[in-house]
């Protein structure tokens, strides 16, 4: 099942695509030739992986917010894709503490104003809607959470998740009937996502990168927070083998996903930093754990993914220390030649993908 073949010439809608993994999405969707219509606010920092990899280029590219149900549904129906990726969302932990009501229209009204969209979308259409890992109750376990554990969130941010994700199962029995409904619907949940073309606020790689690109100390703020750390690139595959499953098999509409790294890739905050200073110059870090006191934040959070493994036969691809690698190389030619970056962009995609074949993953076939 080669996802390129799926998507070529097929209309796919994304909401968030100016994101960090919305544009990486619309660059991969744009080297397998698909029609590509983006459904986003402008991007939220400068510099930011949209403008500077060109992606908005030979797309459609609307500037919406998913809050306007009004604008939103307009688009989608008049666009009438075929596939339907949201990712459209308030996504940093520590901003839903100072705006919990943005963060909970954005992430919940947001999501059903999309699924409002699809119940008049009068066609046969796949829609791949994605949540997050923080959608769990998560009591820090060592083991990993299943798609059927309990969902909640001590912070705003991860309960508005857990609520986007009861809105939708709700939604799929309410509207959206297995025998009979055009629309397949599904949710994707993953999280702790790095790579390259990130530069949101207070997250870990582009406090480093930023900081290190001025040769400036980078702060910690909690080093010893453990986190299944995976490239933006792992997920967004199994979004895409999720969303041709899905056009394919009607059992598996209504379904929730996981998609993480394998089990041993759990690692610290600091040792992620100190496998991102292999390649970086004169880098410079400092534990500032016990002179701030920060919201919450979760120390330990992992994902069972067997269920993408038995239905989608998919797994992650990279290994930590390749996950690291595939960032600091990308971040490298950001602010050493800005201009190559939308080179660097499609040729990570092409080695991950090389990668992912080698390993005899169906998705990656030619």
């Amino acid at each position: 099942m080669s996802i390129s073949k799926h998507y070529k010439n097929k209309k796919v809608l994304i909401t968030g695509h100016t994101g960090f993994k919305g544009a990486w999405l619309t660059a991969w969707l744009k080297m397998m030739g698909a029609e590509i219509c983006g459904i986003s606010l402008d991007p939220l920092t400068t510099p930011n992986h949209f403008e500077v990899a060109n992606l908005q280029k030979g797309i459609t590219d609307h500037r919406i917010d998913i809050r306007d149900r009004a604008s939103l549904e307009k688009a989608i129906l008049d666009f009438k894709p075929d596939f339907v990726f949201h990712l459209a969302a308030q996504a940093l932990v520590r901003k839903s503490y100072n705006d919990p009501l943005e963060t909970w229209n954005t992430n919940v009204m947001g999501t059903l104003h999309v699924l409002e969209a699809l119940r008049k979308l009068d066609k046969a259409c796949s829609a791949v809607l994605i949540t997050s890992d923080k959608c769990y109750d998560n009591v820090e376990w060592i083991w990993g959470y299943r798609e059927n554990d309990a969902l909640g969130g001590p912070d705003p941010y991860s309960a508005s998740k857990g609520a986007a994700e009861l809105a939708i199962k709700s939604h799929i029995k309410s509207y959206f009937p297995k025998d009979t409904s055009k629309v397949r619907i599904a949710s994707a949940r993953a999280g702790n996502v790095i790579g390259g073309g990130d530069w949101s606020e207070d997250r870990i790689i582009p406090d480093c990168v930023t900081a290190w690109a001025n040769h400036e100390t980078v702060e910690l703020r909690n080093p010893m927070a453990t986190r299944p750390w995976q490239h933006v690139l792992e997920p967004l595959s199994g979004y895409l083998s999720l969303g041709v499953h899905l056009y394919q098999n009607k059992e598996l509409h209504g379904e929730p996903f996981n998609f993480g790294p394998l089990a041993n890739q759990n690692h610290s905050v600091l040792e992620l930093v100190k496998q991102m200073s292999i390649h970086w110059n004169q880098v410079k870090w400092k534990d500032i754990s016990g002179e701030t006191k920060g919201p919450y934040e979760s120390g330990l959070l992992k994902l069972n993914c067997d269920k993408a493994l038995a239905h989608l036969n998919w797994v992650a691809v990279m290994g930590f220390e390749e996950t690291v690698q595939f960032t600091s190389e990308w971040y490298n030619t950001y602010y050493s030649n800005p201009s190559e970056i939308q080179k660097m962009t499609d040729r990570q995609i092409e080695q991950y993908q090389e990668k992912a074949k080698s390993k005899g993953l169906a998705w990656a076939n030619d």
